[in-house]
Order: C-alpha cells, then structure tokens, then sequence
C-alpha cells in the first residue's frame, strides 16, 4: 500500500472512531445558565465530537422532574438539589462540578424611565411607587420574598406583584407592560431580552445581592455515562470557565 493510501486510511479510520465514540447526553439545567450553556454545548461538540441535549426548567420543575424517576446524564442545578438527589441515590455527588453562580437585576421596558435603584433603600422607594411589581417564582423569587419581607415591604407589594414559574414569561410580561412595571430576575436571562425591548436597569444593590450557584452531575442511571464524565471533565477546564464567564455566569 503506497504511503499516500495509508494516510487516506488512517484518517477515514480515525473519522470513524470519532463517530463511534460520538453521543447525545441529555441535560437537565436550570435557565438562569441558559447563555453559558448553549456556548458550552458548541464546545463540547468541537472538544469532544457530543451532542448536548439539554432541558430548561426552574428549580421546583427540575426537582418534581427528578422525584417522578426522571433520568438524564447531567444536572446543573443549585447545590441543594444535587445534595437531595445524593441522598436520594438519584446523583452521584463524586462527580459534582461547579458552573458558576448567577446575580439578580432589575428591569423595565425600553421606553420607561429608569428608577434610582442604587441603594435598598431606592430600590424600596422604586418597588412601592411601582404599578407592578413581576418577578418568578423559582430560586431567584424566594430570595425576593425573603429580602422583600426583611425590608418590610413584601405585604405592601402583594396586590401590585404578578408571578410566574419561569424567567421568560417575567421578561415577556415587563416587555409588554404600559404602566409602570418593575420586574426582577437572573442577569443572564435578562441579557436575552435586552434587544428585544427590555432594558437592564442594575444588579439588586450590593448589600442585598443574591447569587444562585450551580453546579453540574452525573445521574446515577445516566444512560451516556462515557460522555457525561468526558463533559464534565471538559467543564472542569479554564477554557469552559471562560465560556460561562462570557456569557455573564460569575
């Protein structure tokens, strides 16, 4: 065989391999990671020749989801749900990585003023002059009922506030809004509606922030297990941190 030939072969021989060591690993993650996610998805396709198949869901969705015997390759969930699904025999804890953590901001559409949301006590003034107050019901929305509560607003704004189980639909509705709407949510999710007519007014003031961490895991009954660890491997690397970084994941 010329020299020619066996380097056509080697490589149609190492194209192959590639292909047969290719998978699909489904992924459960919550969306406040959605940017970061997608950019690692078409990391891991070029690093690792896999294809990310990935479901959002809100906290309390991911963990009915996991309850009812749901099974994926990984979860990149907030920590006490991977410590519950530890407990549970559902998550192999060996295998938890972080992804980062994600910050609160504030919204209003487009063409509505910006309030003073610098210090507590603005944000205060801003939530009680509002007409509506939107924010979700999942992580981020039970810290701000917390925080609400300690600032001694949270019955005050209870007739003015709408809730929704997920992210998108708080942005959908502030997008929409004619009064004076005031909504709340993860930073990243907000960063994919800032060109679709909302604007990002700040972060909750720094005294009052809350960051959401999550992490990544295998499932113990992960059908691509191979390729989940090679994932999480790969999410292990400075490179996949920079990723997640630009999109906004601390």
């Amino acid at each position: 065989m010329s020299r020619t030939r066996l380097f056509v072969s080697i490589l149609m021989l190492a194209g192959a391999t590639n292909c047969a060591f290719a998978a699909e690993v489904k992924v459960l993650s919550g969306g406040a990671v959605e940017p970061g996610l997608h950019a690692f998805a078409e990391k891991v396709k070029h690093d690792l020749g896999h294809d990310l198949k990935i479901l959002f869901n809100t906290t309390p969705q991911i963990t009915k989801r996991l309850a009812a015997g749901e099974v994926y390759d990984i979860v990149v969930v907030p920590p006490m749900v991977i410590e519950q699904g530890a407990k549970d025999g559902k998550i192999d804890a060996g295998t938890r990585t972080p992804v980062g953590r994600v910050g609160v901001g504030i919204i209003v559409r487009d063409s509505a003023a910006a309030p003073n949301v610098a210090t507590t006590d603005a944000l205060k003034q801003a939530l009680l002059a509002a007409d509506t107050v939107v924010y979700n019901s999942a992580s981020s929305g039970l810290y701000l009922d917390k925080l609400f509560g300690t600032m001694g607003i949270l019955e005050q704004l209870k007739p003015k506030t709408t809730r929704y189980p997920d992210g998108a639909s708080v942005m959908e509705h502030v997008i929409k809004g004619k009064g004076n709407e005031i909504g709340l949510g993860a930073i990243t999710e907000i960063k994919l509606y800032t060109s679709k007519g909302l604007k990002l007014v700040g972060p909750l003031p720094a005294e009052v922030q809350n960051y959401t961490p999550y992490d990544a895991a295998l499932m113990t009954g992960a059908p691509a297990a191979d390729a989940g660890k090679a994932v999480l491997k790969l999410l292990a690397t400075p490179g996949a941190k920079a990723v997640f970084t630009a999109a906004g994941i601390e």
